[in-house]
């Protein structure tokens, strides 16, 4: 075999089946429509002032 030669047999598609198919994976399997919330109980101001305060720890 020389340069740039090839077996065409590795050059064919494989065929596809039913098998193959039925076991993909679907993305869409879990998707929901809908809405989320997070309550959180804790007020602007205090969560900036936690992130503050987190940010003077990471400093010292």
């Amino acid at each position: 075999m020389g340069f740039g030669s090839y077996d065409e047999s590795e050059q064919q598609q494989p065929e596809m089946n039913d098998e193959d198919e039925d076991a993909a994976v679907s993305v869409h399997e879990h998707d929901h429509d809908g809405e989320m919330t997070v309550e959180t109980g804790a007020s602007t101001d205090d969560l900036i002032g936690q992130l503050q305060d987190m940010k003077e720890t990471d400093e010292e």
